[in-house]
């Protein structure tokens, strides 16, 4: 038997520039690891792929100018609502400086205790100290400052509401409430900036009678004067690149994969894995952030990782099924129960305690840690032995 499970690797690159080719890149970048590390390429090995060097690749930027100019053409140009959004210096700052160039007056409805990727205005301890109710209650900037005048946050120790007046300009305005339909009372024109609730919230609004209303994937989801876009997620996804510009998501890259597959295929005769990434979809413990401030985990990927993992949860059949056995009996137990396990094991008790989450948010946020976000330079990492059991 193999005495190794997963294996996941780091893979160094080029520093990727815009109209590189990335299918050749990514391609040798793993043949010469394999040829100077001394592992083999063989099947069902997994390929990921960080989205920011795709996006630099395929020259989808935007800069704050192009941005005002989309949301000119949306809204009227007098007050506009923002609403709900991140609070990040790298994900939004700048698609706050082109949206507030884009209006008059720009009212900024932020979300509290935090945002809805966990970052903190206040703890849920403060809002306890003076019976405040986050689902019922809102405030106008005054009326949350008497209650909290320090809005800094752990991480970064920025404080976001007045960083966000700052970038913004002076006809800004800054209330609180998680409630879509407060930013009514200051205009009917309004910009959707939460992410995963975004259709929720303008359904909201809808129903409330807002006169227009966009959501950020409705920004840039064309080109506005040759810039980047995106036709899925307009502006979601994007990251800070320059102090004018923005670096988009991804956008058709399913050839991206495939074409990486078939070359694998043609050379080593294996069906390998192909996938393109952003942010993992897991949870910091101590800031309570979740990290997912994409979309989604993997925009593209091959139809290999469609699906769940269908696993058995060993320790469940070590402590039951299998608890009167040790030693080399237990083990070929163990394989048994593996190798006759059904095609699906969702509600069944021998799979309690697993989570049957996609393959591609697991392996995405897998290869989020590896690649992390800093200097490591491997924006290409390669998993092995992922789909790989007790028994194989």
């Amino acid at each position: 038997m193999s005495y190794v499970g997963t294996v996941v690797r780091g893979i160094k690159a080029p520093i990727i520039k815009r109209g590189d080719n990335l299918v050749d890149i990514v391609f040798d970048s793993i043949v010469s690891a394999s040829e100077n590390e001394g592992f083999k390429i063989e099947n069902k090995d997994v390929v990921c792929i960080t989205e920011a060097i795709v996006a630099r690749a395929q020259n989808n930027y935007a800069n704050v100018n192009q941005i005002a100019k989309d949301i000119k053409n949306k809204f009227d140009g007098e007050t506009v609502g923002l609403i709900l959004p991140i609070l990040s210096r790298n994900r939004f700052s700048m698609l706050l400086k082109g949206i507030s160039m884009g209006c008059k007056k720009l009212v900024i409805q932020l979300s509290y205790p935090g945002d809805e990727v966990g970052n903190k205005l206040v703890s849920i301890d403060e809002l306890d100290k003076y019976g405040i109710n986050p689902y019922s209650d809102s405030f106008t900037e005054t009326q949350f400052r008497k209650y909290f005048p320090n809005t800094v946050h752990t991480f970064t120790g920025v404080d976001y509401i007045n960083f966000y007046k700052e970038i913004a300009g002076n006809n800004t305005e800054v209330v609180l409430s998680n409630n879509p339909r407060f930013i009514l009372e200051y205009t009917d024109q309004v910009l959707v900036a939460n992410i995963h609730e975004r259709f929720r919230t303008k359904k909201i609004l809808v129903e409330a009678g807002v006169r227009k209303v966009y959501t950020l994937d409705e920004v840039l989801s064309q080109s506005v004067d040759n810039s980047g876009y995106h036709p899925t997620y307009g502006v979601l996804g994007s990251n800070i690149a320059t102090e004018d510009s923005v670096k988009l998501f991804p956008r058709d890259s399913q050839y991206l994969v495939d074409e990486i597959q078939k070359k694998f295929m043609d050379k080593y005769n294996k069906t390998v894995e192909v996938m393109i990434y952003g942010d993992g979809a897991f949870k910091d413990p101590v800031g309570g952030i979740w990290e997912l401030a994409d979309p989604v985990v993997s925009p593209f990927f091959t139809k290999g990782l469609v699906g769940t993992p269908n696993e058995i949860k060993l320790k469940y059949m070590a402590d039951t099924k299998i608890k009167d056995l040790s030693g080399e009996a237990a083990q070929e137990a163990m394989k048994k129960i593996i190798l006759e396990k059904k095609n699906n094991l969702v509600g069944v008790d021998d799979s309690l305690g697993t989570t049957p989450r996609r393959l591609t948010d697991l392996l995405g946020s897998l290869a989020d840690l590896t690649s992390g976000s800093g200097d490591k330079g491997t924006p290409i990492v390669f998993i092995k032995g992922y789909f790989d059991n007790y028994a194989s």
